[in-house]
């Protein structure tokens, strides 16, 4: 399918005004953030386009666009042209086995809110809510912790899901990175009460980084009977549910007298009996919280009933034990056969030394300078379908235990990624703190370096003599 545009981004023009002249306005920032992660995951800049409500665009435009990232916020819903525009690209758009809209929450907007063709698409929520007030508001440093934990991680997922939408349109099912993703394991992740919604995106962000497709993909619907219905065909599709049980009974919906977490629960253990009668594999994982003193009687009854009765165990291993014991008995039974060992049998520490092919001959003195320091030296791969090298690239992120940033020839926007990889490292799983993060930039001076202090790294620079003295030191105290 040949498509020019390759993201439209469609916004209220009062969300993009910026608090002072000097900074830019917050759809611009988006955009800029989409383009570096975008770029990353497909190896070329991206075409993104911002449509305004007030800015007119052909129908031969939509014709022309992959995908609509609609902005949602007060301001977007009460405009009859930003409507107008999501309705205009529905219709320029042919149906596909990809979903080609976006929603991205810059407020929070309850579902009878949004506007109706927008509903059931899971949205991809980029605002902060204050712990004290529960009060919305914007990310005044898009580096801090905060955002690193909410906004990065939304826009990894957002990035990556672009991306799948990418390559199936303009490749087509004989491309060969399209078959993989056609042909992954699909996981039934259960939706949670609202205490434990956060802990399952996690999880979901961890099977996806891993190559698994996650279902559902869709808000669950209000209503009983299409709910039933609409859980019923995901579970068909999966091998595997994994039920996460904490303090709140969940949502009751319309038509029932069960929570959505007990009816997904129920539905997954008669599919695993129906499958066990056709010799199909199907398995499911019940965490229960081991802290529930602010449960209700209705929540404890629904949790004994998991616990005793047989019908409710079928085909499930339940475990009640601290959430992160959880993780780590899911990624052992689902991830850990898959993933590639980055440390040797004499388990010392290792260095991932991040660095582009153009710069291959370059590094090599600072690869057996770190060698002959005792670390085990942790490369990128470059050969692969573009899903494999960065999966390599996200597991080296996950086991690494200090990361250098090698800049010969590449420029000084490669470095900036690798940098945002980093911060957002922890949300790819990783167990243990870096112990240390560094850029060494050959034959260039500190000065061009200084935007990255910010970023808690050291800052290598200087000729090869100097550059490796330095690393020495560096390498000295991630020992020590």
């Amino acid at each position: 399918m040949a498509l020019d545009i390759d993201v439209i981004i469609a916004f209220a023009e009062k969300d993009n005004e910026s608090p002072t002249n000097k900074e830019l306005g917050w759809v611009t920032q988006f955009k800029k953030f989409l383009e570096l992660m975008l770029f990353q995951v497909l190896g070329q800049k991206p075409n993104i386009v911002l449509k305004e409500e007030f800015d007119s665009m052909t129908a031969s435009t939509m014709d022309n666009a992959a995908v609509l990232v609609a902005v949602l916020s007060k301001e977007f819903i009460e405009s009859g042209r930003c409507l107008d525009t999501v309705e205009s690209f529905y219709k320029a758009t042919t149906s596909t086995q990809v979903n080609r809209v976006f929603k991205v929450m810059k407020t929070p907007l309850s579902n009878t809110e949004q506007p109706p063709r927008l509903r059931d698409l899971i949205g991809y929520d980029m605002y902060q809510l204050d712990t004290e007030t529960g009060l919305m508001k914007e990310y005044a440093d898009f580096f801090s912790e905060e955002a690193e934990r909410q906004y990065w991680m939304k826009m990894v997922d957002l990035a990556y899901d672009i991306h799948e939408a990418l390559i199936y349109l303009k490749e087509g099912e004989t491309n060969a990175e399209v078959k993989n993703i056609l042909k992954r394991k699909t996981i039934y992740l259960a939706e949670t009460g609202h205490d434990l919604s956060v802990q399952r995106n996690i999880i979901k962000r961890e099977l996806q980084r891993h190559g698994y497709i996650v279902l559902p993909k869709q808000t669950l619907p209000a209503q009983f009977s299409e709910l039933e219905n609409m859980v019923k065909k995901d579970l068909e599709k999966c091998s595997l549910s994994i039920h996460l049980i904490g303090s709140a009974y969940g949502e009751i919906p319309e038509g029932a007298n069960q929570s959505v977490v007990d009816i997904q629960n129920q539905l997954a253990a008669e599919l695993s009996i129906a499958k066990k009668s056709r010799n199909e594999d199907f398995s499911r994982l019940i965490w229960i919280s081991p802290n529930l003193k602010n449960a209700s009687d209705r929540q404890k009854s629904f949790i004994d009933t998991i616990k005793r009765d047989v019908d409710a165990q079928e085909g499930a291993e339940i475990l009640q034990n601290p959430l992160e014991d959880f993780k780590n008995i899911m990624r052992e039974e689902l991830l850990e056969s898959n993933e590639r060992t980055t440390q040797d049998e004499s388990n010392g520490k290792s260095i991932y030394l991040v660095h582009d092919r153009v710069d291959e001959q370059a590094v090599k003195p600072y690869r057996e300078a770190i060698e002959k320091n005792g670390f085990n030296v942790v490369e990128p791969v470059f050969e692969g379908d573009l899903l494999s090298v960065r999966k390599n690239h996200i597991d080296n992120l996950r086991s690494l235990d200090g990361a250098i940033i090698f800049k010969d020839k590449v420029n000084d926007q490669w470095v900036r990624m690798k940098v945002l990889d980093l911060l957002k490292a922890p949300g790819f799983g990783r167990k243990k703190p870096i112990l240390g993060k560094a850029i060494i930039a050959a034959n260039t001076s500190a000065s061009n370096l200084e935007t990255f202090k910010s970023q808690n790294l050291t800052l290598i620079s200087g000729d090869q003599n100097k550059t490796l003295e330095s690393l020495k030191s560096f390498l000295s105290d991630i020992k020590s």
